[in-house]
């Protein structure tokens, strides 16, 4: 069971909605796309709206579910071919779509990620059947490869008629909006947040001339494995004193236990596999730095909660990261091996005028789910939804 993350006023009947969240990716998947549903839909449900969302099959977790503050799941028997994402049928779910909107008496559907297939069905057969419907995009895309320009083309197609859109960065806005062709006015952002109670710093800091730097992602070609091949090694031989956490599993993982066997880095590179986002937080109070090497992010909400640990962030300068935090608490550097061992030599030598705590407190501050969804969302999301059932034009102030 989770924790709640939200605390706010309950909205009279006339405001609540009932809505419905539909991606691939959700619990016991973790990732930031899942942490994202899940807090939010715990914030609305905080707020008095009816919450409900609406996912594949993940192996024997099939049917309805129930989760903290009555968020309601459907695990529909769909199962994923690749990357969890379900094979596309265009008609296949609308009977169970229909069924869930029809029973739950939805007024809402909210789709979340571009390349989850399930959420482009869903939000199809919702416009067909008359629904107003919201989208969010979590991440970059590119327009010269085939599969991105493939992408692109469904964007376009399931967005011709949502009623608004919501993306975590200006930057993934920017590219939103060029490549699904929705007009900017419609398209609002909203950063990602991080629950703080969970991710605090460690009561005792770790002690004695020893630096640990983490490393938590998939690993997978986006995420910059391949640059870690090269940095992880040369800083290494710089920095004696230098030892590297790394969790999470894919596909590269392969590389880096060749690295770390070609250059005998054994006693000095530690590969935990998939870390549930349970154990996130042991980790990261067990190191001094996250390093986060990615080669596209729309927001990387994994360095808000290395933040948050009160840890020092390198992460290469794509997208959206400059957006995340101040400069005085991140160090960026350009996708290159040399510059990012530069860039982790600038932290090691920051270290002693780190204070966790204080971090901390800047990025409950700035960050905390009940400052952005309570009081940010909080306010947006009644328009958001008002316009999506009268279709009156929003006004920022």
């Amino acid at each position: 069971m989770k924790p709640s993350v939200c605390e706010g006023d309950m909205m009279d009947d006339s405001q609540k909605h009932r809505i419905l969240m539909v991606s691939d990716f959700f619990y016991p998947n973790f990732g930031g796309v899942e942490n994202h549903i899940y807090y939010l839909s715990q914030c609305l449900l905080k707020l008095g709206h009816k919450v409900v969302v609406a996912t594949h099959a993940y192996g024997n977790r099939s049917g309805v579910r129930y989760m903290t503050g009555g968020l309601k799941v459907y695990y529909i028997p769909w199962s994923p071919f690749v990357m969890q994402n379900t094979l596309p049928t265009f008609y296949g779910l609308l009977p169970i779509i229909r069924t869930i909107l029809i029973r739950e008496r939805i007024t809402v559907v909210h789709g979340h990620q571009a390349f989850s297939t399930f959420c482009h069905e869903a939000l199809m057969h919702a416009r067909t059947m008359g629904y107003k419907v919201v989208f969010t995009d979590h991440s970059l895309y590119g327009f010269a490869d085939v599969g991105s320009i493939h992408m692109n083309k469904v964007l376009q197609f399931t967005l011709a008629d949502v009623s608004q859109a919501i993306c975590v960065s200006h930057t993934s806005k920017e590219n939103t909006v060029l490549r699904s062709g929705l007009p900017p006015e419609k398209v609002f952002v909203v950063p990602n947040a991080v629950d703080t109670a969970i991710f605090k710093p460690a009561v005792d800091r770790p002690s004695g001339s020893e630096i640990v730097i983490v490393v938590i992602s998939r690993l997978v070609y986006r995420k910059g494995v391949d640059l870690l091949v090269e940095v992880i090694p040369e800083v290494c031989r710089l920095h004696p004193n230098v030892r590297f956490i790394i969790g999470g599993d894919g596909p590269k993982r392969v590389r880096l236990e060749e690295m770390r066997e070609k250059h005998s880095l054994q006693d000095r590179v530690e590969m935990l596999g998939a870390v549930q986002h349970v154990q996130v937080r042991s980790v990261l109070i067990s190191g001094h730095i996250f390093l986060n090497s990615s080669l596209t992010e729309a927001f990387c909400i994994a360095i808000l909660e290395a933040a948050s640990c009160g840890l020092l962030t390198v992460s290469t300068r794509v997208g959206g990261v400059p957006e995340v935090l101040p400069d005085e608490m991140i160090v960026l550097a350009e996708p290159d091996p040399g510059d990012m061992v530069h860039a982790i030599q600038k932290a090691i030598s920051m270290l002693p005028k780190i204070d966790p705590q204080a971090m901390h407190n800047r990025v409950s501050l700035l960050f905390k789910w009940s400052f952005w969804w309570m009081h940010l969302v909080g306010k947006l999301v009644p328009f958001l939804f008002v316009i999506s059932v009268d279709e009156r034009t929003l006004q920022l102030a």
